[in-house]
């Protein structure tokens, strides 16, 4: 079954905004980071944004003072997108890490959202 479920994704103008987000499911039972990706058709799939369980950040320099990563401790992610760019367009997916073992981890990841910007 699905366990990430993500949502918010359309079509706007540059300068525009959207609201991504994503919620695990219950049978992920806690997890270290959650994150978005985002990748271009015939392009290499790229880190966008993650948000640890303590509350740190991490952003691509690309998109750093324009998307904000935020959640919530039911293990929900958002990812608010400001002054979009074309060259932001693609699909975006929603990434859980969570601890398989003391020393392992497994990543889950969502179905995709698309996201289009024109110009």
């Amino acid at each position: 079954q699905v366990q990430l479920v993500e949502s918010g994704g359309g079509l706007v103008q540059a300068g525009g905004s959207l609201r991504l987000s994503c919620a695990a499911s219950e049978n992920i039972l806690r997890v270290y980071t959650m994150g978005w990706y985002r990748q271009a058709p015939g392009k290499q799939r790229e880190l966008v944004a993650t948000l640890t369980s303590g509350g740190a950040t991490n952003y691509a320099d690309s998109v750093k003072g324009r998307f904000t990563i935020s959640g919530d401790n039911a293990k929900t992610v958002y990812l608010q997108m400001n002054s979009l760019k074309p060259e932001d367009t693609g699909v975006y997916y929603c990434n859980a890490r969570a601890p398989r073992s003391a020393i392992s981890f497994w990543d889950y990841w969502g179905q995709g959202t698309q996201v289009t910007v024109s110009s």
